[in-house]
Order: C-alpha cells, then sequence, then structure tokens
C-alpha cells in the first residue's frame, strides 16, 4: 500500500513525550500539535476544549440559517429542522470528544437553549419547562445516555477472541445477580478518567439490571429513558 507523506503528520501526546522522530519509508514525518481525523480536532493535549468550540460555532452557524429562512416557529415545523441539522453537529461521535469542562458543557448547551427559546410560545419559560414541553433531555443528559446505548450495541454484538476488547467484563464469579458488569478502572490523571472506556463503566455498572440485561436495543432505550429518573441522573452524571 502507497502513502502520501505530505498528508500524513506526527502528533505527539502527552507533556513528557520524548518526541522521537517518526519516519515513513525514509522521509521524515513532519510534527504537528493537532490533527482532524474522521472529522474530529485532536490536539497534542488530548484537550477537547477546541473541538467544543469549533462544534458549538458551526451549530450556531445552522441554526441562525433556519431562523433566517424558515417563518414558522412553531415546535411542529422547528423541532424536527433543529433534530435534524443542528443537534446531530453537537453530538457527531461525542463518545471520543465529549466536553471535560464545564464552560465546554455550558458552551454547547446554550446552542440548544437559544433553540428552544426559538420556539413559538417557549420564549418565556424557563429551560428546563422548554425541554419538557419540547419532550427533550438536555444535551448534558444525553450525552450519558448515548455513552450506554453506545455500551449496549458492542457488549450485545459479542466479543471475538482474535480482536482487542474494549471492556473487560468481570468474571461469573464475582459478580453478584447482574451477569454484565464491566471492570472499572481507576487511573490518576482527569484526563484518562474522561475516556469513553473509563467513564462509561460506573455508569454501565448503576443501571437496573433488567436495563443491562434487555433482549434487544429497543427495548434497552426504553427501559434506560423510564429509569432515567431525577435520582438515577445524580448517579450517572
Amino acid at each position: 500500500m502507497r502513502f502520501n507523506k505530505d498528508k500524513r503528520r506526527a502528533l505527539y501526546l502527552g507533556r513528557k513525550n520524548v518526541r522521537h522522530w517518526c519516519r515513513l519509508g525514509g522521509d521524515l514525518l513532519e510534527s504537528s500539535s493537532e490533527e482532524k481525523d474522521l472529522g474530529v480536532l485532536v490536539d497534542s493535549q488530548l484537550s477537547m476544549s477546541q473541538r467544543c468550540a469549533l462544534v458549538a460555532k458551526k451549530a450556531k452557524g445552522i441554526l441562525g440559517c433556519i431562523g433566517k429562512s424558515v417563518a414558522s416557529r412553531s415546535g411542529e415545523v422547528f423541532l424536527p429542522l433543529y433534530s435534524a441539522l443542528v443537534r446531530p453537529q453537537l453530538e457527531y461521535c461525542v463518545q471520543l470528544w465529549a466536553p471535560q469542562f464545564k464552560r465546554d458543557t455550558e458552551l454547547l448547551e446554550r446552542v440548544q437553549r437559544r433553540a428552544t427559546k426559538m420556539m413559538e410560545g417557549l420564549e418565556h419559560l424557563p429551560y428546563e419547562e422548554r425541554l419538557r414541553e419540547l419532550g427533550l433531555f438536555s444535551l448534558e443528559k444525553r450525552r450519558p445516555r448515548g455513552d450506554l446505548i453506545n455500551v449496549d450495541k458492542y457488549l450485545k454484538g459479542g466479543f471475538k477472541e482474535d480482536e482487542a476488547r474494549l471492556f473487560s467484563v468481570v468474571p461469573s464469579d464475582r459478580r453478584r445477580g447482574d451477569g454484565h458488569k464491566l471492570e472499572h478502572r481507576k487511573f490518576p490523571s482527569n484526563m484518562r478518567k474522561n475516556f469513553f472506556t473509563v467513564r462509561v463503566t460506573e455508569r454501565w455498572n448503576g443501571l437496573p439490571r433488567e436495563g443491562a440485561e434487555s433482549p434487544s436495543l429497543e427495548t434497552f432505550k426504553s427501559r434506560l429513558d423510564a429509569a432515567l429518573s431525577d435520582v438515577l441522573w445524580a448517579i450517572l452524571l
């Protein structure tokens, strides 16, 4: 297989990286502080703040275009447009780049706040009431929901012995009733704690047994939504 050297960069991760020279064949690769991979911006410190800023900017631009081009502000018209065109920008591959800091979380949430406030009859309601009227979750709550759905998809797809496993299932002799508990690893680094495969294990293990053992994805989603009461949200978040 031939590779184009001009399209290859070396991205050194971490502050203590010794930055050895990387070669492609006999050619040295240029270093870079940030690169896009499948549309997701990753920097050398694995900080997702810049990614969050870019996502919020693009989503606000699309929301502004909708506001200028669509005369109706009724929920029946505006909500499907938001759900189809704006929210996917805020959630594309979010398992990889989920915000690490409160300021980034609020930056993304502000886009949905603005969208719900643009809808007719909801302008003067608090944000939480607007969400209830529209049947929406906040983005902050949708992210752990999406994490859990992706874990269910992965686990129900089965493991192959010759492939690397994202998760380690607790051995059967250590389980207490629930056959789908995941091993939870602890790391001193806050950055590592935010990795999808680390942050999601406690949330998954905190689910009721009937949720984790759902026979299908659709059943899992319905049981998950039913289980995500305010009390359980406090645990999962």
